[in-house]
């Protein structure tokens, strides 16, 4: 039995309420259905005009015909002698209309309306989903497990459960293990096609998801006042960011910390204990090694700048704690800062020739107290341009070539001869006789001169 076209369009008005789609749309979607069942009927090329009452329901149906004396294509042709059937005043040419009233479809019309419809919802769905989170891709969504099937778990987002969401194996943290029903949040990837429309693509063993966690939980960072400027993470082990505040009264390792470690415990819970060490950001390869290699000391830094390399030598009692667990501690070190680290001990530095000044004896050993660049005497834009590259104390500056300073925007060579010989002056330990020639080249005589 055929359904009137009220119970027609009822059906499918209860199905697109649940598509989120307008009256509009789904008067549309029914016109074009219906052309797929009159197609059915009278042939691909069929013409018509179908008008939906959004009220009763009731759909008007009327079949356009081209009059011809022969008739090529029954579809949209009729012949003037069976026009004239109905009303001898029609002429080649003419355009005669047929009224259709819906019952007339049978059973398969009826179904090609019906799958016209609803595949035009899935592509419309599709289509939306596309649009939806086309610039979302690094955005963090929640949702509850639906299934897990071969190692993939697939997501039922909040916001839009007909959404194809998975979180393939190799996007999950090892460590965790979720059941159906479970809430879970994970952070966008990508989207990819599949022969099923798109496809959510989403991860939690992505950096991206730490940083997402991090904008989530201090408002800093969402706020744009603190920036996460680089982030490496070995899923399920460790995970080191880099973070620097546009606000000078604002500490950035502070507010991603929290009061008494709130927010960042809030992180680590989230990815199952998982460690992070925070480091201030730093513009200088030599001072963001240092910190990157947190929680180690580091004695000193030699950095290649054309093969960007650092070379980084710490105590022997820090050497262990520089490598980390497998050496997990310099390798994520190393992707934070963007250069390759060379790591060695002292002993096997100095075994390698090093001067041994970089690790003075006790005999000479001296402390070095750091103090503000403002204390010194230079000019007010020096300081500003030295400021605006990240260097305010004293310490910062120390190990810095001439070239270097030359590379700092706003210094003038006069300036930088300036700070040069002030730094040679503050850095040269009085009294020693047995300094090396070779240190000198441009001296005769090595006498009563420092070390640096």
């Amino acid at each position: 039995m055929i359904a009137n076209s009220g119970q027609i369009i009822a059906a499918f008005r209860d199905m697109a309420a649940t598509k989120n789609l307008s009256v509009d749309e789904l008067n549309e979607l029914i016109q074009d259905g219906i052309m797929a069942g009159l197609a059915r009927i009278h042939g691909p090329n069929v013409r018509a005009e179908i008008d939906v009452d959004d009220m009763s329901g009731e759909i008007d149906i009327v079949v356009l015909k081209r009059v011809v004396e022969e008739v090529e294509d029954g579809s949209a042709e009729i012949s003037l002698e069976e026009a004239r059937w109905d009303d001898d005043a029609f002429e080649v040419g003419d355009l005669m209309e047929i009224p259709m009233d819906f019952t007339e479809f049978g059973r398969n019309a009826v179904m090609a309306t019906k799958q016209r419809i609803v595949q035009r919802i899935r592509e419309n769905e599709r289509d939306r989903i596309r649009e939806e989170f086309a610039d979302r891709v690094g955005e963090l969504l929640s949702g509850d497990v639906q299934q897990i099937e071969r190692g993939k778990v697939v997501v039922m987002l909040n916001l839009a459960k007909d959404a194809d969401a998975i979180i393939p194996w190799k996007e999950q943290n090892p460590r965790e293990r979720f059941r159906q029903g479970d809430p879970i949040r994970a952070v966008l990837k990508k989207i990819e096609e599949s022969p099923k429309g798109p496809r959510l693509i989403l991860s939690r063993a992505d950096p991206v998801f730490v940083e997402s966690l991090f904008r989530l939980e201090v408002p800093e960072i969402y706020q744009g006042i603190v920036d996460i400027r680089e982030k490496a993470r070995e899923v399920g082990g460790r995970t080191k960011i880099a973070v620097s505040s546009r606000d000078e009264s604002i500490d950035p390792v502070g507010a991603c910390v929290g009061l008494k470690g709130s927010r960042v415990q809030a992180v680590v819970s989230e990815l199952g204990g998982e460690r992070i060490d925070i480091v201030p950001w730093h513009p200088d390869p030599e001072v963001f090694a240092r910190r990157a290699l947190a929680p180690a000391r580091v004695a000193k830094v030699i950095s290649n700048y054309d093969n960007q390399v650092i070379t980084a030598i710490v105590d022997e009692d820090q050497l262990s704690l520089a490598i980390g667990r497998n050496g997990q501690n310099v390798r994520l070190a190393s992707q934070l800062i963007g250069w390759q680290i060379d790591l060695y001990g002292s002993r096997e530095w100095l075994e390698r020739g090093a001067d041994n000044a970089i690790f003075p004896d006790a005999e000479e050993n001296y402390e070095t107290s750091d103090f503000p660049l403002s204390e010194l005497e230079l000019p007010g834009d020096a300081l500003e341009a030295l400021g605006a590259a990240g260097y305010t104390t004293f310490l910062q500056i120390i190990n810095l070539e001439r070239g270097e300073f030359l590379a700092i925007p706003g210094l003038s060579i006069d300036a930088v001869d300036q700070i040069v010989a002030l730094i040679d002056e503050l850095t040269v330990i009085e009294g020693e006789e047995d300094a090396q020639p070779e240190a000198f080249p441009d001296e005769e005589h090595t006498e009563d001169q420092g070390v640096r």
